[in-house]
């Protein structure tokens, strides 16, 4: 199947009560992993591409990995530059294949942001790329994005008709308490996310796709893993999946998911060499990496997102 956008992904799961994992991919194994536990379970995906990823592994070098997973396994794939931060960036992704990108201006005023997010939608529009659009601040740090805690801020409900009106965005990422990297919450504290704001949102945009940014969910075991071999993630909090859950069941048709690719990545190659420290070769650390990948995506897929089985 060729790569797609994600249009008619977001209907269906906008209708089914369901969202799509849009994983964040930065070399062959992380597209292995995440691809091959899509194609077990028959789930759509949306991989994601930062600017940071680009730089580190090369544009041609990433879409070409990203095609040879769609003929691979057979599934609707969807390619969406993470954080676009000009138009410039989102320009060379449409032009070199990209299905979908995101516009990030939530840093702008809002008019700025509406000016710049509008200039990307008419360029994509016209080359059949969707685009997704941001209101709010979202905390935390992720490649290029870095927020502090003072600096971010929610989503306001009523600034979001005439965002997406003027701008002609397909969907919106929205921020009710997610934030990037691994530390979300603080220690002690109970995570909790602004469901009011989503459903305040969700009514003024019927039927409107919403995204949320941050939303790992940290799994300790894979925290506890990593410190047993020499790392220190002793206060990573993440998102509670069952808050997840019901985010997808509401408007939310894409949640987006890099610091737990990481964290299980890092936690493999970890404990194998730590097993195993006269092992030198790439593949007999990578391959559980790899395998730890695929079996965490099997589980968000399944269990959290509710996207198995809708690929197709």
């Amino acid at each position: 199947m060729p790569i797609v956008t994600s249009k008619e992904m977001f209907e269906k799961a906008y209708a089914g009560g369901y969202a799509i994992g849009a994983f964040n991919v930065n070399n062959m194994e992380i597209i292995q992993g995440i691809t091959e536990a899509a194609k077990e379970v028959e789930a759509p995906l949306i991989l994601q591409v930062s600017a940071g990823a680009r730089k580190y592994a090369n544009h041609t070098y990433l879409m070409k990995l990203i095609e040879a997973a769609a003929i691979e396994t057979g599934l609707p794939i969807c390619v969406h530059l993470d954080h676009g931060d000009s138009f410039e960036l989102c320009k060379s992704c449409i032009d070199g294949g990209f299905t979908s990108v995101m516009i990030d201006g939530s840093h702008l005023p809002f008019a700025e942001n509406i000016a710049l997010t509008r200039q990307v939608v008419e360029y994509a529009h016209a080359h059949g790329v969707v685009v997704e659009g941001e209101l709010g601040r979202l905390a935390g740090v992720e490649d290029a994005v870095n927020v502090s805690e003072e600096d971010s801020s929610y989503t306001r409900p009523e600034e979001v008709e005439e965002f997406v009106s003027r701008t002609g965005v397909d969907s919106l990422a929205i921020a009710i308490g997610t934030s990037h990297g691994a530390f979300k919450f603080k220690p002690g504290t109970k995570p909790q996310l602004r469901f009011d704001i989503l459903e305040e949102v969700s009514r003024r945009l019927p039927g409107f796709p919403i995204v949320l940014h941050g939303s790992s969910s940290v799994p300790q075991e894979y925290v506890k893993i990593v410190n047993e071999n020499g790392g220190a993630l002793a206060d990573a909090i993440g998102v509670p999946e069952e808050m997840l859950r019901h985010a997808a069941e509401l408007s939310v048709c894409k949640i987006n998911i890099d610091s737990d690719l990481r964290l299980v990545m890092t936690a493999a190659v970890r404990q194998h060499l730590n097993q195993h420290p006269e092992h030198f070769d790439p593949r007999q650390y990578l391959k559980p990496a790899r395998e730890s990948i695929k079996e965490m995506v099997k589980h968000k897929l399944v269990n959290v997102l509710g996207c198995a089985g809708k690929a197709f």
